[in-house]
């Protein structure tokens, strides 16, 4: 039997015996292994179509997996990959009787497929190998449950399962590598097309805030938008305004498949790791019905009030607002449950309430800073993956309250590094009214009169201040707040405002 067959028949060999085990073989291909292996001998060309997500573990065969990795090595180090080079770096491998290593490279070049099609042969063992993976990760998810000790409970299992089940979704993607321009050209103009015909002409998400749209064009997709305040700033009322905004104006549309295709507004994911989620509802509910939250906690209502309160809820249930309130969570199992929520009920917009309170894949013992780092990296990774914008809240550092102008800057951003590196946009969140009103002088005095003034000049203003913006100006735009209902709205224009008389 010619050596290519007797290798590739061994397995077989052994599943068909009568006295064998039953049992079935891992999925494989030996055929388009060697095939594969062969096109790479008599063309190194070919080595090129399938490097960038073949490796050689990914084979199922030991020999072919030794002979891809020497050949990966001289090629990339710019020699030639052939039956005479390679046997100079294979040691004496097991093979079938009367089999030398040079036979065996000699007929994989004998049999080799064309260049043309070696990526779909080399898919094809790619993705054998990721079923052989999966039927492990099955074993062992098995295997765990069978013997799983008493403290650990079911949940660890099921994040574990999951992780390890996007380690290869991740792993196994193979769409990367360049793209002809003129494919780029037409995204970008498809995208100025949905721009043209969207609501207010953005083409980006809409916040509801139009100086804010304005300025930054809406939300755009894959975007890490960095919104940062000191406390008391605001900074989770703006985000959750933006949130349910975007969530109250979803309209979509079905596509031929069933699928449901946004067209205006969005699906809403919501991280709040300080808040529960009642406490994160009942600031929603009073920013909707402008019914102040103590009042709600503390049932200090009227008969107006619960008619406003319940008219607000009843238009919440019907939105696509989503909230996950599991704190201390880390940045791995944040990316998981956001791939989680995309794939089961769709996803337009991210927020995270707050970066800070996220943890790395390190122990909190190591420097912080390089584990802020991989969290605002995998946030910018997870929103270009997901193709949505994420709005992650940060605290700033508190070198801001000693400066006279408490307005913050980029330096201010705790950490800052990798947040002003890895962000699109930041958004700094101010109130002056919050400082003017902590300082407020003797009554009586002159310097109470000036105060009071002011204070009026103040009194209901906010500003966001775009402090970098990769694709627009940066700049300050002035926004309504009323903080008994922490809301933000648009500021009217006095010189938009109707004449008096």
């Amino acid at each position: 039997m010619p050596p290519i067959e007797q290798l590739a028949g061994r397995r077989a060999i052994q599943i068909a015996q009568p006295d064998a085990p039953a049992y079935r073989a891992p999925p494989h291909n030996i055929e388009a292994e060697q095939a594969l292996l062969g096109a790479i001998l008599v063309n190194n060309d070919a080595f090129d179509r399938v490097s960038d997500f073949l490796k050689p573990e990914h084979f199922s065969e030991e020999l072919h997996r030794r002979i891809y990795e020497v050949a990966a090595q001289l090629i990339r180090a710019g020699k030639l990959a052939t039956v005479v080079t390679l046997k100079t770096f294979l040691p004496e491998i097991e093979l079938p009787a009367g089999v030398t290593i040079q036979a065996y490279l000699a007929r994989l070049a004998a049999e080799a497929t064309t260049i043309i099609n070696a990526e779909d042969y080399g898919r094809t063992v790619h993705d054998l190998a990721v079923r052989r993976e999966l039927i492990v990760i099955g074993q062992d998810i098995v295997n765990t449950a069978y013997d799983s000790p008493i403290d650990s409970p079911p949940r660890a299992q099921i994040e574990e399962a999951e992780r390890q089940l996007y380690s290869i979704a991740e792993t196994g993607r193979y769409d990367g590598g360049f793209q002809r321009f003129a494919d780029a050209l037409t995204t970008a103009l498809d995208m100025a097309s949905s721009a043209y015909m969207r609501d207010g002409h953005l083409s980006g998400v809409a916040t509801g805030l139009l100086d804010l749209d304005d300025k930054m064009g809406g939300l755009q997709k894959s975007d890490l938008i960095i919104v940062a305040g000191r406390p008391g700033m605001g900074k989770t009322a703006l985000a959750t305004n933006v949130a349910f905004n975007v969530a109250s104006a979803y309209q979509f549309e079905t596509e031929p498949d069933g699928t449901h295709k946004t067209v205006n507004g969005g699906i809403v994911g919501f991280f709040s790791l300080e808040m529960s989620a009642e406490q994160l509802a009942t600031r929603v509910i009073a920013e909707q019905s402008g019914v102040a939250s103590y009042k709600i906690r503390r049932g200090d209502i009227n008969e107006d009030d619960f008619r406003r309160i319940a008219d607000a809820a009843r238009h919440m249930q019907s939105i696509p607002f989503y909230i996950d309130q599991s704190g201390g969570i880390s940045i791995a199992q944040l990316t998981a449950r956001a791939r989680r929520l995309k794939r089961q009920k769709g996803l337009d917009l991210l927020v995270v309430d707050y970066i800070q309170l996220l943890s790395g894949s390190r122990s909190r013992n190591d420097n912080r800073v390089q584990e802020l780092t991989e969290i605002t990296t995998g946030l910018k990774a997870l929103a270009k993956e997901l193709n949505v914008p994420i709005i992650a809240l940060s605290q700033l550092s508190r070198q801001v309250e000693n400066r006279d102008d408490k307005r913050p800057q980029l330096s201010d951003l705790r950490e800052s590094g990798s947040i002003e590196q890895d962000a699109d946009v930041v958004i700094f969140v101010f109130r002056e009214e919050y400082y003017l009103r902590n300082r407020e002088p003797r009554e009586g005095t002159e310097e109470h009169i000036q105060w009071m003034a002011e204070m009026e000049r103040a009194h209901g203003r906010a500003e966001a201040i775009i402090g970098k913006q990769r694709h627009g100006p940066t700049g300050t735009v002035q926004l309504a707040f009323e903080a008994e209902v922490t809301r933000f709205s648009n500021l009217a224009d006095e010189d938009k405002l109707p004449a008096q008389r």
